[in-house]
């Protein structure tokens, strides 16, 4: 019996995020969809640049990701911009409201991603906003690493 090995399908990236804000900690959460809108994510049709995850009654939400309606789903059309729950542990959630209200953090969706068992997941990562000179500075650094690199290879 033949064994496949699958591999996490990446849909969208956030990779504007990583050059805006600090990323101090990761998450994995699920998110809950409708069934035209995995139809819609297997066709990679996502964009999760503009979105932020906030606390709503509780409750963790992602706001502002866009998912395209699915062509041939009739009956079944979604909002695309509709905010969509994220499956968290209490305690998880308890944690990230609290870092949210009191040390002013942001949750950013990093990556859209279906896993190894194909469900559709978010990383989200626990971010602060950088200053202007913080990324300058992350920017000079990143272009000394690259310049660093060819020499190296060079000799």
């Amino acid at each position: 019996m033949n064994k496949i090995k699958h591999e996490i399908q990446i849909i969208a990236q956030n990779k504007k995020a990583y050059h805006e804000y600090l990323i101090e900690d990761k998450v994995e959460a699920g998110i809950v969809l409708k069934g035209s809108e995995v139809k819609s994510l297997r066709f990679s049709k996502a964009s999760i640049n503009e979105s932020y995850a906030n606390n709503i009654d509780n409750e963790i939400f992602i706001l502002g990701a866009n998912i395209p309606e699915y062509n041939k789903a009739k009956s079944f059309k979604h909002n695309p911009k509709r905010q969509r729950k994220l499956l968290l542990h209490k305690k998880e959630i308890n944690k990230l409201v609290g870092l949210i209200k009191r040390k002013g953090y942001t949750l950013i969706p990093l990556t859209l991603y279906f896993n190894k068992k194909n469900i559709a997941k978010i990383s989200l990562g626990l971010a602060k906003g950088k200053k202007k000179h913080d990324k300058r500075e992350a920017i000079k650094q990143r272009d000394w690493e690259r310049d660093k690199a060819r020499i190296f290879k060079n000799n």
